[in-house]
């Protein structure tokens, strides 16, 4: 039986396979560092923390700031790849932390609303003696 490589075929692919694993090592290392990721990571937090998120939304914020460690430790590790989807995941709980905020910030105004709406019509009924 023939092989299914000729041997000329297997020292073109004995001197290519080297040269490939060197190619997708070196193209691995050079993967810049996710600066832009990590800064707006680091911004989306610092807007939660203005929007006062570590009150209504503690668990989003810290999840937020834990994977904002985790990809600088990537980075230094030298992982660019993990460390750029650590800050996105740290930005998108970031922004979480925001939303939930704003939304019981929301809420919070609106049964005061209700509240002040309630005594109005208590005080009109008072007033007029209506008694509905």
């Amino acid at each position: 039986m023939h092989s299914f490589f000729t041997s000329a075929s297997r020292r073109r692919l004995r001197f290519a396979l080297p040269g490939l694993a060197l190619i997708l090592v070196a193209a691995c290392a050079s993967t810049p560092p996710p600066a832009t990721n990590l800064q707006a990571a680091q911004q989306a937090i610092a807007a939660a923390e203005g929007v006062d998120a570590a009150t209504h939304a503690a668990v989003e914020l810290g999840e937020a700031r834990t994977k904002l460690a985790s990809a600088q430790q990537a980075v230094v590790q030298e992982d660019m790849i993990v460390a750029a989807r650590l800050a996105d995941e740290s930005r998108a709980a970031a922004e979480l932390a925001t939303a939930r905020s704003g939304a019981a910030k929301a809420k919070a105004v609106n049964e005061d609303m209700k509240h002040s709406t309630a005594t109005l019509v208590e005080e009109m009924q008072r007033k007029t003696g209506d008694s509905r």
